[in-house]
Order: structure tokens, then C-alpha cells, then sequence
């Protein structure tokens, strides 16, 4: 027979077994280590990349398929339409030279909004229409390089040889992009690092002015697969070498969106001259968003002072009657949520000046 201390000091143990067994249940979970930062990949260029630009579409929707689920395309420009869902922010300015970003040093402000570890760069196209000798172009190239590399030092850089040009305006400029591509080679050996390589992605090879472009310059469906079919292989060798910078706090959206204030729907436009010559000039209108709610296409009209007669037209189905343009959405960027924008451009002829009158936009 047990003696009562004795039995007292035995129930108190096995009632103390369950007690410890439910405070390890209880002990809270291992914490999981956080999820890899996603690496941000810039497309960085003209009206080829950002107006719309949609073999980014083409090219983001091919990367998710094949088991890229972390990427994240950034840039401080919106998605313009394409048809399909895809990560549509880019830096792809409708016409802009790359010897005015190098020279006005805008890269730098837009490498601090949105950090990106990759930049595919197709960029040219509106200087070589400039007749801006190549290497004035691959000197703007090297500094762009340089403010890149000051961003991160690891920075990967996807090189276009740009796409073949025949805009019936400048019967020169297919000799010229050769010039250009030509040179492209040279120019990345000498400046490619070990820490930040430079890769060349020819674009130009195989690409059709009549089959792959709507009108000489800007790729069609056709020239947009295409385009993609050559980022790919480069951009999947890049992701792989790539370690995404690690950051203390949530990574930024590459440009905040600002809370509308404006009216439920409307859109705001405006006109600038890209470039003028004897008899001729290019105009560019950027459309943009004003309201706080979305709209689902708009319609710009202004008119010439100086007899202008537009020739041609991207991005919009144009008309013109008199003096009176009359420009609007065509399917893949009529819809625009607040804030965002879209570019339509033109060529025109002129005895005289290149400037509008006043520019109004009607959402609808």
C-alpha cells in the first residue's frame, strides 16, 4: 500500500503530462522564410516600347506560361490596352530620342522610382529619323549605361539591335538603322563587366518593314510576336543570373497612383512638336486620364494655323478636315483607368510652322 504522500506526489505528475503536452502544441509555429523579392525588369525605349509597345504583353504572358512567375515589369508609364492581361508598366516614351534622355538627364529619376535589376532597351529609332549620327547614339547608350550601373551596380542591360525601319518620309532611314546595328556589336563588347553585363538582342534580323510593321516603323501583331520570340531567350538566361535587391520596406510601385480629384470621367490632352524639317515635321498628343473613374475611349480635336496636311498617323484613327483634326482611340488604348495615358503620333507636311491650337479631349 502506497503511503499518501508518496501516492499525492504520483497524481501530480501524471496530471502534469497532458499539461505539458498541450503547451507544446500550443508553442507557436517555426516562422517561413519570407518570399523572394521579384526581380524587376524595365523596358526601356520610344513609341515601340510604350505606345502601346504590346509585345511587352506578348513577352510578360510567355514568361508566366513557362514558370517566370516572379517577375515584375516596372517603369513609371502605365499599361496602354493590347488585349490581354499583362504587367504593362514601362519606360517606353513615344518620341523620345535617346540622345535628349542621356542629355537631360531624365534615367536617373526614373531608375530611382521603380529600382529595376534588368532593362531591356530598344531605343533609337526616333534619333536615327533625326539623322543623329550612330555614335552620338551609342555615346547617349554609354551614359545611360553608367547612370544605370550608379543605380545598381549588378544591373543586367538587354540591348536591342533596333528594328528595321521604311516610313515613306525618310527613304534614308533603313541605310541608317543598318549604320546604327552595325556599330551595336563593338560598342557592348567595350562596355560589358562582369558585375553588369551587357547582352545584344537582335531585333533587326529577319524583321519585315512590309509584314511586321502597320506603317514602316511600328510593329503590327506580327512584329510584336516576333519582337517577344527575340526578348525571350536573353531576358530567361538574365532572370537566372539575377539576385533581386533586398529591401527593408515594401517595394514601391514603379509610379504611385495618385487619388483622382477631378470630375467622375474625363481626359485631359496635349500636343508637342517631336521634330521639324524643310517641308515636314512629326507631332506627337498624349492623352491622359484626368477623372476618377475609368473610361473606355476618347476623342481629341484641334486644329493646324500654319496649312499643315497630316500624311500619316499611329496609335488613332485620324481625320482631317480643313484645319480641323479630329483624333481617336483605336482597340487597344481607348480604355484608361485614372491616371493613366496614352500617345498617338503623325506626320505631317508644312510650308511653315508645326504648332496647334488649342487641344480638347472628350472621354467616352
Amino acid at each position: 500500500m502506497l503511503r499518501r504522500p508518496l501516492l499525492h506526489a504520483l497524481l501530480a505528475a501524471l496530471a502534469a503530462v497532458p499539461l505539458a503536452l498541450a503547451a507544446g502544441l500550443a508553442s507557436p509555429a517555426p516562422a517561413r522564410p519570407a518570399a523572394a523579392a521579384p526581380v524587376r525588369v524595365m523596358p526601356l525605349g520610344d513609341s515601340i516600347t510604350g505606345s502601346p509597345g504590346c509585345w511587352r504583353s506578348v513577352l510578360w504572358n510567355r514568361l508566366q506560361s513557362t514558370g517566370h512567375t516572379d517577375v515584375d515589369f516596372v517603369g513609371t508609364l502605365g499599361p496602354q490596352g493590347c488585349g490581354q492581361p499583362h504587367d504593362g508598366d514601362n519606360e517606353g516614351h513615344g518620341g523620345y530620342l535617346v540622345t535628349t534622355v542621356a542629355n537631360q538627364n531624365l534615367l536617373p529619376g526614373w531608375l530611382a522610382a521603380t529600382r529595376p535589376d534588368i532593362v531591356l532597351m530598344h531605343f533609337g529609332t526616333n534619333d536615327v529619323w533625326s539623322n543623329i549620327p550612330p555614335a552620338t547614339i551609342l555615346a547617349a547608350y554609354g551614359r545611360l549605361v553608367e547612370q544605370m550601373r550608379a543605380s545598381n551596380p549588378a544591373m543586367r542591360v538587354l540591348v536591342a539591335k533596333i528594328i528595321p525601319m521604311a516610313p515613306p518620309s525618310c527613304p534614308e532611314c533603313g541605310q541608317r538603322v543598318t549604320a546604327l546595328n552595325d556599330a551595336i556589336d563593338g560598342w557592348a563588347a567595350a562596355t560589358t563587366t562582369p558585375a553588369s553585363p551587357v547582352t545584344v538582342v537582335d531585333q533587326w534580323t529577319g524583321f519585315s518593314t512590309a509584314t511586321d510593321t502597320y506603317d514602316g516603323v511600328h510593329p503590327n501583331a506580327a512584329g510584336d510576336q516576333k519582337m517577344a520570340d527575340r526578348w525571350y531567350p536573353a531576358l530567361a538566361a538574365a532572370l537566372g543570373g539575377v539576385t533581386p535587391t533586398p529591401t527593408g520596406s515594401p517595394t514601391p510601385t514603379a509610379s504611385p497612383t495618385p487619388t483622382p480629384t477631378g470630375p467622375a470621367a474625363g481626359c485631359a490632352a496635349s500636343y508637342r512638336v517631336v521634330s521639324q524639317w524643310q517641308g515636314g515635321f512629326q507631332g506627337e498628343v498624349t492623352v491622359r486620364n484626368s477623372g476618377a473613374a475609368p473610361i473606355s475611349g476618347w476623342t481629341v480635336r484641334f486644329a493646324f494655323a500654319d496649312g499643315q496636311r497630316v500624311s500619316q498617323s499611329w496609335n488613332t484613327r485620324l481625320t482631317q478636315e480643313g484645319a480641323e483634326v479630329t483624333a481617336r482611340h483605336v482597340d487597344w488604348n481607348g480604355a484608361l483607368a485614372p491616371a493613366a495615358q496614352a500617345t498617338f503620333g503623325f506626320l505631317g507636311s508644312t510650308a511653315g510652322g508645326a504648332a496647334a491650337g488649342t487641344v480638347t479631349c472628350t472621354a467616352t
